[in-house]
């Protein structure tokens, strides 16, 4: 019955689930080729004895033990409310006990629905997988395809038997709605799914790759950030499908994050990192021509810390603090951090002196008063 669900996988894809089944209206699928019989679990199971003639009575054995003849009519074995014990190794038997024909039973579900999800990394590339929403306990096959309005259904290539997953190649660019179809097949019947997907909404490039962040010599607040484009992004056709980057960058420790955009570029500088500290910086990036396809998961972090200015050591040379009256030793001392017990030698020098200049003052003067006393 048609239904309407969501899809949730890798991307979210919000679409119209239409479901429908056609089952096999027999319960029991013969192999031609070896006698193995299907059944479908919690069910009636007849077997019948292939080698009896005109409906002869025959004897039943189930893994070498005989079977209650409650069971039996006839040439056929009747098997109610069947359970995963019922499976094995059936064999009928003449009056004479001789084997007449073995028959391996094998008993399961029909096909169900299964879960589908689809990812496009590129234009030119449509993956879907699926998954089993009910284990069938018996061998299944899928077929896939999918079709656009008023055109023939096409296939979607399995490259691998047995691992569900599909490619669409080239999808048609003069629409953007698809139907894929993936169909569950085992011997008690088939079961379709089918997802609508829009392939603006779906695209979603994987995330830019080799990131590389180098220092600005000379800057200290600045950081160069490179990158190449996803290696899933065809190169050759850049001029028709363009991508606009989004980088954000933060210093290790804040929990806010700084953004920069650009398109087709693939480097951009930042210009106000904090001195000093180690940033982390992450880029994504989207098809710019179509605002609402979905960004890329973010780039693997990268750590780097702006351009520091070397440190140097400290030059050193000889300075001479000498008092004209009184001898000094020079000593070794910095540009920058001169010795304070110079500056202390020479003031003293300068208060002796003024000191004996007095003296000698009040000397002369005392002679001179006494002169004219």
């Amino acid at each position: 019955m048609p239904g309407l669900v969501s899809c949730l996988g890798d991307l979210i894809v919000t679409g119209i689930i239409i479901l429908f089944s056609d089952h096999v209206q027999s319960e029991i699928w013969t192999n031609e080729v070896s006698d193995v019989q299907f059944g479908r679990l919690g069910s009636r199971v007849v077997l019948t004895c292939g080698g009896a003639h005109d409906g002869s009575p025959v004897a039943w054995q189930f893994n070498g033990s005989s079977v209650p003849a409650g069971q039996t009519h006839k040439s056929s074995l009747t098997l109610l409310n069947t359970t995963h014990s019922m499976e094995g190794n059936y064999s009928c038997h003449d009056e004479r006990g001789t084997l007449l024909q073995s028959i391996k039973l094998r008993l399961g579900h029909p096909p169900h629905f299964v879960r589908v999800s689809c990812r496009m990394p590129n234009h030119m590339n449509i993956y879907c997988s699926w998954v089993q929403t009910k284990t069938t306990h018996l061998p299944t096959l899928y077929t896939s395809s999918y079709s656009v309005k008023d055109r023939d259904v096409e296939p979607c290539e399995q490259e691998h038997i047995g691992v569900n997953e599909c490619t669409i190649t080239d999808p048609p660019f003069w629409t953007s709605k698809f139907l894929v179809n993936i169909t569950e097949l085992n011997p008690l019947g088939s079961n379709s799914t089918i997802l609508q997907i829009d392939a603006h909404e779906l695209l979603k490039p994987d995330p830019p790759e080799d990131v590389r962040v180098l220092q600005v010599e000379g800057q200290s607040t600045q950081l160069l950030v490179q990158w190449s484009l996803p290696s899933s992004w065809p190169v050759e056709r850049m001029d028709a499908f363009p991508l606009t980057y989004l980088l954000r960058y933060r210093p290790i420790g804040s929990n806010y994050w700084s953004r920069l955009e650009t398109e087709e570029n693939t480097s951009l500088k930042i210009m106000d990192a904090l001195v000093g500290h180690l940033h982390q910086i992450q880029i994504r990036a989207q098809d710019a021509l179509i605002n609402h396809s979905q960004w890329s998961e973010w780039s693997h972090v990268v750590e780097a810390q702006p351009w520091i200015e070397p440190w140097k050591e400290p030059t050193e040379e000889l300075v001479d603090f000498s008092f004209p009256y009184f001898n000094s030793f020079p000593v070794r001392t910095t540009d920058k951090s001169p010795d304070s017990s110079l500056h202390q030698t020479g003031s003293l020098g300068l208060l002796i002196l003024l000191g004996l200049f007095a003296a000698v003052m009040v000397a002369v003067l005392l002679t001179i008063i006494a002169l004219l006393w």
